[in-house]
């Protein structure tokens, strides 16, 4: 009997992380899976603590702040640079010709106050939180779409999406934000526990029970992974062989959700936590992850190597324990992810795994300061971004430029043609698909949103199917929102540059460029070279670039129909340079 794609869920989820995480080789060791994982559980030793990620913050009383515990290493970046930076990093859109003139102008009056009235300005915008959503929704695994073969869609899911940007606008506090997605059916905000049921789904699996414990041990691996940084999932078939975590462990951990989830045939997860009251099966051990074996009784707890659980503890005591300056693996975790985000590359090389098998910090003195920081903000994001962004370490030239997501590619592609529409919220846009793909999918997933003008609005808004990404976003590796990602892939592919050059969406951005320049600047070649290049790449041309241009126009035009083609292929040509592609 051939199994369910479900089976083998548990089976695989060690090789995945393995592979997903980028993991370096792991020295062998023996697996210990057990008839009775209970009772052959291995005590928690006292080395077991000693691991760095365990450990108490270390805070070094005399280096206070990034500079003292980093010290920059190369001179200041200039400030058409520090705008690019600065509006790419808070909002995810470049800035306009306009703002980077104007920055350009402060700064030289004063350096730090228009770096901090700019910082002010990007973290109070609604763009702000449509950026960062995208980063808390990778880690959420995220989309609109159940995936495996159906991949049918979820009506509701859109308004955890919402939830997330409008709590990050708002500056909900970070714990509090974590929290709710764990429980706030109990803290009166049903809607952010769309985290919990944002995982992929088999609504019509013959066996419920199966289907049940598959999401079960989903929705704990993501909170392991998501709020510990650690491969709790490891431990849902055996003990885990690295982490001192045990099988038991994680199915205490799994038990404070067991009554959340009690499926129907055909009936897709609901997009919130609702607490159930009958019907729900004892929490058990599951031997060796069989949901056709259940094991000895548990009760809910967190892994006993971060200490003991309260009596009848439920969701909103895990939740309070999780999300808590006393965490200091949570805090830990957070503080190398927004690192990571801001600089591109983390503290700890393993963002999604802190544990034995990840790596240490390159600068665990400054991961810890940060660490700290975040509940001394009074748990602000938006303050801790200032601190960050404020830093001289921040605002120096960097040697390794960030690559821009396929999301902030086509929203920045939309702003510089004028052509971006910032309606917020609201169920997911369909967007046109080429036709060599939309011809090979069922008439319900080839479907295309009936308002052109929504086509055009911000990625995040972008209805997300689990089987099908859009190209754009697949070629730059957007995560296909199987399992948590907790640091995107940043490959460099012939078919990006094929993408960006040759699509029906990069020749009409770029034509639509042209045409809006050729207006207002008739054919004066070096004044549409500037403007074309303070639109694309946020800064004025060099005279080299200007001289270069006009011979560039020259030529192209006897060879197309017209002028105005020839500065569209010019704006092309901004649209696929290394410049635009990257910040700084």
């Amino acid at each position: 009997m051939t199994k369910s794609p479900l089976a083998y869920a548990g089976a695989v989820f060690c090789m995945l992380i393995t592979m997903t995480l980028g993991m370096r080789d792991a020295h062998a060791v023996s697996i210990r899976a057990s008839t009775d994982p209970v009772k052959d559980e291995r005590p928690i030793k006292p080395e077991d603590k000693e691991h760095w990620a365990f450990k108490p913050l270390q805070i070094t009383p005399d280096k206070t702040g990034i500079d003292a515990l980093t010290g920059p290493s190369f001179p200041p970046a200039d400030p058409t640079t520090l705008i690019r930076r600065l509006t790419f990093d808070l909002t995810g859109l470049p800035p306009t010709p306009e703002e980077v003139t104007a920055f350009s102008k402060a700064y030289i009056q004063n350096p730090a106050s228009s770096i901090e009235q700019l910082a002010d300005h990007l973290l109070a915008s609604p763009r702000y939180g449509e950026h960062w959503a995208q980063w808390w929704l990778d880690l959420a695994r995220y989309a609109d779409t159940d995936g495996f073969e159906y991949d049918a869609e979820r009506k509701h899911a859109w308004q955890y999406r919402d939830w997330v940007i409008d709590a990050l606008n708002r500056d909900m506090p970070f714990d509090a934000f974590v929290q709710h997605q764990i429980a706030g059916d109990l803290m009166g905000d049903e809607t952010a526990t769309g985290f919990l049921f944002s995982c992929p789904d088999m609504p019509d699996l013959n066996n419920q029970s199966e289907r049940r414990h598959v999401l079960l041990n989903d929705i704990a691996t993501t909170v392991g992974a998501v709020g510990l940084g650690l491969t709790v999932g490891c431990a849902q078939c055996h003990d885990h062989p690295y982490d001192p975590i045990s099988q038991a462990d994680f199915y205490r951990l799994r038990a404070f959700f067991d009554n959340t989830v009690l499926t129907k045939n055909s009936k897709p997860l609901g997009p919130a936590v609702r607490v159930f009251t009958e019907g729900i099966p004892a929490s058990t051990v599951f031997v060796r992850g069989d949901f056709k074996r259940p094991g000895p009784a548990i009760q809910p707890a967190i892994p006993r190597i971060f200490g003991t659980t309260p009596a009848k503890a439920d969701r909103t005591a895990l939740a309070q324990w999780l999300a808590s300056k006393d965490n200091p693996l949570f805090l830990r975790t957070m503080a190398n992810r927004l690192w990571q985000q801001h600089f591109g590359k983390p503290l700890a090389a393993i963002p999604g795994d802190l544990g034995h098998q990840g790596e240490a910090p390159t600068n665990p003195a400054l991961l810890d300061w940060l660490a700290a920081e975040l509940p001394r903000q009074n748990w602000s994001l938006k303050r801790l971004h200032k601190v960050i962004v404020m830093s001289k370490t921040y605002q120096q030239k960097t040697a390794a430029p960030t690559r821009l997501t396929g999301e902030m590619l086509r929203d920045a592609m939309l702003s510089i043609s004028g052509q971006l529409n910032l309606k917020t919220g609201g169920p997911g846009v369909k967007l046109p698909l080429p036709k060599e793909i939309s011809s090979t999918l069922l008439k319900t997933q080839s479907e295309i949103t009936k308002d052109e003008s929504e086509h055009t609005r911000r990625s995040i808004f972008a209805f997300a199917r689990r089987n099908l990404r859009h190209p754009l976003f697949e070629l730059f590796d957007r995560p296909d929102a199987q399992i948590s990602c907790a640091r995107r892939n940043a490959s460099t592919t012939a078919p990006q540059a094929l993408m960006l050059l040759n699509s029906d969406f990069a020749h009409n951005i770029a034509a639509k460029i042209a045409a809006q320049l050729n207006e207002q600047y008739g054919s004066d070649a070096a004044a549409l070279i500037t403007a074309a290049t303070l639109r694309c790449l946020s800064r004025q041309p060099t005279s080299q670039e200007i001289e270069k241009g006009q011979k560039f126009l020259q030529k192209q035009t006897a060879l197309t129909p017209g002028f105005r083609e020839a500065l569209a292929d010019y704006c092309l040509a901004l649209l696929n340079s290394n410049e635009f592609v990257y910040v700084d």
